[in-house]
């Protein structure tokens, strides 16, 4: 102890913990630096591929781990090092990824985005039918009875009562524990979580979110992009006065006629609550999965006092509040449509 108490002493001491200290930080830098990467290369029709699946909720060392184990990186710090520096990497979806063998980090997590390699992937895309999202789940490898027993029991948002317009188009893979019910309520989240979606959710006013939801789904059908806001109007015009919307997508929704442009006389005589020309108002729900775009000129259509629309060729939709410059335009439409130009 006399040794300790002796002022040279203590100082060889600390100088020899210090030493201690540095060369400890010195070895983990030295550890945490070594980080084998594959070398980035630019074409890789060469290299082989693997079939990997990523779990629901896996974080960014999990993944990691899973491309090193498969072979895809040189190792699992290379890969986590590039996803913790790109917050892009918490898009990678569940599920099964197709990517190269023996590829640099920054490559394996453009494969991971990439929706083309993702070789089971569900695309819902803008104005799809229930019926379609139905096939989609059933041909993605769930059951006819599970994707049934899932529609039915699924958890809608306040104030729905109808799966229909909820299940929000996007692009969907599912890791390979999850079951039916679990990947239809994922897409009804991804309604519920989408900016557009919570707008709806949160509207007040003359017509209720899931009233909006239907004029969303008439608007998705109906016209393209550019007009969604003027349709919107249309729509509103025609309700506020009593005026039967009388829209061929609606007939076309009960005969499931996809890309039809033709309604005949008949159509129109269907009996079915759907069918806007025999009945007023709105349908009893949407006739189908409207997209961010529809939802948000649902909420703000632009002013107008338009009550009639017709596209007369493709790429040509005009409105009008005049019935007779409307049937004059139906008479242009009718001329194009047999010249072939709705072919």
């Amino acid at each position: 102890m006399k040794f300790l108490e002796r002022p040279l002493a203590r100082l060889c001491i600390a100088f020899l913990l210090i030493g201690s200290l540095t060369f400890s930080i010195h070895a983990l830098r030295s550890n945490i630096s070594a980080a084998p990467n594959f070398n980035c290369v630019s074409d890789v029709s060469s290299l082989n591929s693997v079939v990997i699946d990523i779990p629901d909720g896996a974080t960014g060392s999990a993944v990691a781990d899973i491309l090193y184990n498969n072979g895809v990186t040189k190792s699992a710090l290379s890969y986590f090092r590039v996803a913790v520096s790109n917050s892009r990497s918490a898009q990678v979806a569940p599920g099964a990824h197709q990517l190269n063998q023996g590829i640099c980090a920054k490559q394996a997590l453009t494969q991971l985005l990439d929706p083309a390699l993702i070789p089971h992937l569900i695309k819902i895309s803008e104005g799809a039918w229930l019926s379609e999202v139905r096939s989609y789940l059933i041909a993605y490898g769930y059951s006819s009875s599970d994707v049934a027993q899932a529609f039915s029991q699924v958890k809608l948002p306040n104030g729905f009562k109808k799966v229909e317009g909820l299940l929000f188009p996007a692009q969907y893979s599912f890791a390979k524990n999850v079951n039916a019910l679990q990947a239809v309520q994922t897409i009804i989240n991804r309604f519920s979580e989408d900016s557009s979606g919570q707008a709806l959710l949160a509207a007040s006013g003359k017509y209720t979110p899931a009233q909006l939801l239907i004029i969303a789904s008439l608007i998705q059908a109906e016209g393209d992009l550019k007009d969604f806001a003027k349709i919107s109007r249309v729509i509103r015009n025609r309700l506020e006065i009593s005026m039967p919307l009388q829209l061929d997508s609606t007939v076309h929704y009960i005969k499931k006629d996809r890309g039809k442009i033709f309604l005949s006389t008949d159509s129109t005589l269907i009996n079915s609550p759907f069918n806007t020309y025999k009945h007023y108002g709105l349908p009893p729900s949407p006739i189908g999965n409207p997209g961010a775009a529809a939802i948000d000129a649902a909420l703000h259509p632009v002013d107008g006092d338009w009550l009639f629309f017709i596209t007369v060729a493709p790429g040509d939709t005009r409105f009008t509040r005049s019935s007779e410059e409307f049937l004059m335009w139906k008479a242009l439409y009718e001329k194009n449509r047999k010249a072939g130009a709705f072919k």
